[in-house]
């Protein structure tokens, strides 16, 4: 059966735990991954179109960089790897994309260990609003201390 892997970063955050955990899951399943960078930007803003022009372009070399050093230690174990990038409203930008795509069996939050606080000002975090439209598990990467209760 055809696995597929997605893992969401936010903002040119990684968590390279993350990544570790996604190399050690599709070895496991014999998935392939893909790499979903989405990068917030605004658009109504009274920002000129050149301007919002000049900084897709910074933005996209920067995630070219980023993308290549880390699809290079997949690459590394055979593991078929693809990348993408959006830039505007992440939860609009985030569901396009997997309307786009066939389904995933997996999607692992790279962008740290834990999914970001639900009372995060100035309101929750737009992948806790649309985790209830998703086809397949949201997994995270915690430490095992995170886990651990405190010894009494």
């Amino acid at each position: 059966m055809f696995q597929r892997i997605l893992v969401v970063f936010e903002n040119e955050k990684v968590c390279n735990d993350s990544l570790t955990y996604t190399r050690e899951l599709a070895l496991r399943m014999d998935s392939d991954i893909t790499l979903l960078m989405l990068v917030e930007m605004a658009f109504m803003d009274r920002s000129y179109i050149g301007s919002k022009r000049s900084a897709i372009t910074h933005i996209e070399e920067q995630m070219r960089k980023l993308l290549s050093k880390i699809t290079g230690r997949f690459l590394k174990e055979g593991i078929v790897i693809s990348t993408a990038l959006r830039i505007g409203h992440p939860a609009e930008e985030f569901l396009k994309f997997l309307a786009e795509k066939p389904p995933f069996q997996a999607l692992i939050w790279g962008s740290s260990a834990n999914l970001p606080e639900i009372g995060r000002f100035p309101q929750n975090h737009w992948i806790r609003k649309v985790a209830g439209n998703l086809e397949c598990p949201l997994l995270t990467v915690s430490s095992k201390e995170q886990l651990e209760s405190p010894q009494e």
